[in-house]
């Protein structure tokens, strides 16, 4: 019976360590890289008076957890570091469970909406923009039965919000180039 729980312990732990690439992973990998910079976003930034939200913004505020940020800045040294890095992360963003929403831009250029999960239980909202000259930016939006809807009425909020801009300054800088 011992020697059971051992193997069920074992094979639990190698199910565990998958190695597929995936944007969790990336992001822990790349979050302390001098050529990125990462921002984690709370929903407490936006510093709304809870008792002005109507029930949808209430609904959309529970629904989101956190915010992620991480954006390659692209110089004259690192353009090939920033073909690899935008590549893999081209990779990832094409595994089965990103379904996109919409892509903007030509060529190399641009951006795309993708998410994870269903229409109206969505756990994953992916921002993914790159410019050649720049760099690239991804933005994970991750929170519980999200949708679309709700996202637009975070939007909507951020307008409202007495938002810290501090914390966006290195990707204030990086855009800025």
């Amino acid at each position: 019976m011992k020697s059971i729980s051992i193997y069920i312990a074992l094979l639990l732990v190698l199910i565990g360590c998958n190695d597929e690439p995936s944007l969790q992973k990336y992001f822990v990998e790349n979050s302390d890289n001098k050529d990125f910079v990462a921002v984690d976003v709370s929903p407490s930034i936006l510093k709304l008076d809870q008792m002005k939200l109507t029930a949808e913004q209430t609904k959309a505020l529970k629904s989101f957890d956190k915010m992620n940020v991480l954006a390659f800045k692209c110089n004259g040294k690192n353009q090939a570091q920033f073909e690899t890095e935008r590549a893999k992360v081209n990779a990832i963003l094409k595994e089965e469970k990103y379904q996109q929403l919409m892509k903007f831009g030509s060529g190399k250029d641009g951006a795309s909406v993708s998410f994870v999960g269903e229409d109206e239980h969505i756990n994953e909202f992916v921002v993914y923009a790159n410019k050649a000259e720049n760099g690239f930016a991804i933005v994970r939006v991750l929170g519980k039965d999200m949708s679309p809807t709700a996202i637009m009425n975070m939007i909507s909020m951020l307008k409202d919000s007495k938002l810290n801009l501090d914390q966006f300054k290195p990707l204030q800088e990086l855009m800025s180039k």
